[in-house]
């Protein structure tokens, strides 16, 4: 008999995360029937989207959502061997029982040398988000100007790294100077901290004085109501999060947007990565053949423990990660 430890979400969110939000159980896992296999969870992620899908999907007292890197350690399914590791969406939880529908194996060619963890970020949800942001919604060509904010985190230090394998000017911002040097490290064409600069408008028109092809969005507010206006003609601004709006008690009052959208003839499309999930394999192959070949790098902020989970996650909400944001059992 295997006993788990979960973290539920004891109280729905009010404004920011607290550690009183969430309570660590411990669940008695049963013995397995045929067809099914144990898991141990490796490593787990913290991502903005668990802030608004609590909200929207959970009820108080369940286990909170999340992915994790597991590892077989019994298998009564003959399709998955003992010591595989798998990609599942289980939630924040040391251990789990599947039927094996529900998880995805690290591709065959992954190499050793390589964190397994990636699978969670530049090889997983937050890198797939980024190709297929790119590709698929801002629909990017070469020589274009592609504007990048929260782009130190997951999705944004792959959307710029991307862009730049693309052949285009890429223009970041981040909210620290160790975040804007990293940036620069990554190859962005101009990279500032939009904290410390007077004027956002300003700081935009000048990394850009001709302005923006596209536009990957992660923060909303009132970022992108300033970029908006520096969009060019045909210009596409794919919407990825709004990391800036998750934590409000009383909702934004936002720019209107429908005169730059009117007058350049804007495109603006809101999604979410399971669209392409009939492509995730393409995804995943092309993402992993680049971090081999060192032409998309990684940095990952990796917290210790599994009672750290909402230290973690609340950390990741304020931006205390560079990169993605990763918890090590």
């Amino acid at each position: 008999m295997v006993t788990a430890k979960a973290w539920v979400l004891k109280k729905h969110f009010e404004g920011f995360p607290q550690n009183s939000n969430f309570d660590l159980k411990k669940i008695e896992l049963p013995n397995l029937k045929d067809g099914e296999l144990l898991l141990e969870s490796v490593f787990l992620s913290v991502d903005p989207y668990m802030r608004p899908y609590s909200q929207r999907d959970m009820k108080e007292g369940d286990i909170m959502i999340g992915t994790q890197v597991a590892r077989i350690v019994e298998s009564k399914n003959p399709a998955f061997t003992v010591g595989s590791f798998v990609v599942a969406n289980r939630g924040w939880r040391t251990h789990f029982i599947s039927d094996g529908k529900d998880l995805q194996l690290l591709p065959s060619s992954w190499p050793e040398s390589l964190p397994r963890s990636l699978a969670l970020g530049t090889v997983g949800m937050p890198g797939l988000t980024a190709y297929f942001g790119l590709l698929e919604v801002c629909k990017m060509k070469p020589g274009e100007t592609v504007l990048v904010n929260a782009a130190a985190g997951a999705v944004g230090s792959v959307v710029g790294q991307l862009a730049k394998i693309g052949g285009c000017k890429v223009v970041g911002c981040a909210g620290s100077d160790d975040k804007v040097a990293y940036l620069k490290k990554l190859g962005f064409d101009e990279a500032f901290n939009y904290k410390t600069v007077t004027s956002l408008d300003e700081a935009l028109r000048k990394a850009s004085p001709d302005g923006y092809d596209c536009f990957f969005d992660n923060v909303g507010g009132e970022f992108a109501s300033i970029a908006i206006n520096q969009m060019k003609k045909y210009g596409r601004i794919a919407i990825c999060g709004a990391i800036s709006l998750y934590n409000d008690s009383v909702p934004q009052k936002g720019a209107y947007v429908q005169v730059p959208m009117i007058f350049k003839e804007l495109q603006m499309e809101g999604f979410i990565v399971s669209r392409w999930n009939n492509r995730r394999e393409e995804g995943v192959k092309t993402l992993l053949k680049w971090v081999v070949e060192g032409k998309l790098k990684y940095h990952e902020h990796v917290t210790k423990g599994f009672e750290n989970m909402p230290m973690a996650f609340i950390g990741m909400l304020k931006g205390e990660n560079l990169g993605k944001a990763i918890v090590r059992v």
